[in-house]
C-alpha cells in the first residue's frame, strides 16, 4: 500500500474485478467536508399534502405526511393525550381564574364608587369568554369540531371585548400618573389583540399552508398578548380587600374608595365618580 498525504492506493486480487485491474483509489475528506455532504445535509422543508395514505406511525408519534390539519394551531397542540389532559386542565383553570378576575375588578370598581354601564358589561363579556374557554378545552377538535368551533368564536371575540372595555375604565378611571401609564400600556396589548385576531380570522379560512401558517402565529400572539394584558391587573389587585368581594356581592352608596395602586384608603369618598358615570 502506498501513502501520500491526501490520497492512499489499495490493491485488491483481480479476480474481485473481471472487468478491470484490480485498483482502489480512494481520497481522504475532511470532518468539514462531511458537514456538507449528504449526510450533514439539513431535512427538507415540510410540505403539505392534499392527503396522505394511512401512517404507520403510532398515534401522537411523528408524522412522515402532512396535511393542513398538522398545522401547529393552539387546539392542534392538545390534541393526543397527555396533552390533551394538560390542554383541558388549563381552559377550565383558566376559565375559573378569568371569572374570579373579572369578579374581583367588578366589586373593585363598584368599591371606589365607579359604577357605570360599561363596567356590569366588562363582567358579563370576561364572565362569556370563561364559558367559551370550558367549551373550548373540554371539546377538542379532533373530536367534537363543532363545539370546538363555536366555544372559540365565543371566547376570543369575548375576550378581546373584555380588554376593549377595561382599557376605557382605566383610561376614563385614572386619578394618577401611574394610572394613566398603565392605561396607555393596556390600550397598546388591546391594539396588537385586534390586529393579530383580525388577521388570524382571515388567514385560517384560507387553504394555503403559508396561510395557515400565518393564522396559527396569529393566534398564538393573540393569546400571549391576552395573557400579558391580565397581568397587568396586579396593579389594581395590590388594593384588595375583603371589602372588594362586600361591594361586589352587595354595593353600597358613599363607601369609601382606595386608589389603584396601592392599598391605603382614600380620603374622600368618591374618587372622580364622574369621570366613569357619564361615559
Amino acid at each position: 500500500m502506498a501513502h501520500s498525504a491526501d490520497i492512499f492506493t489499495l490493491k485488491l486480487p483481480s479476480s474481485l474485478f473481471p472487468l478491470g485491474p484490480g485498483l482502489l483509489r480512494a481520497r481522504r475528506r475532511p470532518w468539514a467536508s462531511l458537514l456538507s455532504s449528504d449526510i450533514g445535509a439539513p431535512a427538507p422543508p415540510r410540505s403539505y399534502n392534499e392527503s396522505c395514505s394511512p401512517d404507520p406511525a403510532e398515534q401522537g408519534g411523528p408524522k412522515t405526511c402532512c396535511t393542513l390539519d398538522d398545522v401547529p394551531l393552539i387546539s392542534k397542540c392538545g390534541t393526543y393525550p397527555p396533552e390533551s389532559c394538560l390542554f383541558s386542565l388549563i381552559g377550565n383553570v383558566g376559565a375559573f381564574m378569568v371569572a374570579l378576575i373579572c369578579f374581583l375588578l367588578y366589586g373593585q370598581f363598584l368599591e371606589q364608587s365607579r359604577h357605570s354601564w360599561i363596567n356590569t358589561t366588562t363582567l358579563i363579556t370576561g364572565c362569556t369568554n370563561a364559558a367559551g374557554l370550558v367549551v373550548v378545552g373540554n371539546f377538542q377538535v379532533d373530536h367534537a369540531k363543532s363545539l370546538h368551533y363555536i366555544g372559540a368564536g365565543v371566547a376570543f371575540p369575548a375576550g378581546l371585548l373584555f380588554v376593549c372595555l377595561h382599557c376605557v375604565l382605566s383610561y376614563h378611571g385614572a386619578t394618577a400618573p401611574q394610572d394613566l401609564a398603565m392605561a396607555y400600556l393596556r390600550i397598546v396589548l388591546a391594539a396588537i389583540a385586534f390586529v393579530t385576531l383580525i388577521l388570524s380570522g382571515v388567514f385560517f379560512i384560507h387553504e394555503s399552508s403559508q396561510l395557515q401558517h400565518g393564522a396559527a402565529l396569529c393566534e398564538w400572539v393573540f393569546v400571549i398578548d391576552i395573557l400579558v394584558f391580565y397581568g397587568t391587573f396586579c396593579y389594581e389587585f395590590g388594593a384588595v380587600s375583603s371589602e372588594t368581594l362586600v361591594a361586589a356581592l352587595q354595593p353600597a352608596p358613599g363607601r369609601a374608595c382606595k386608589s389603584s395602586g396601592n392599598s391605603s384608603t382614600s380620603t374622600h369618598l368618591n374618587c372622580a365618580p364622574e369621570s366613569v358615570a357619564m361615559i
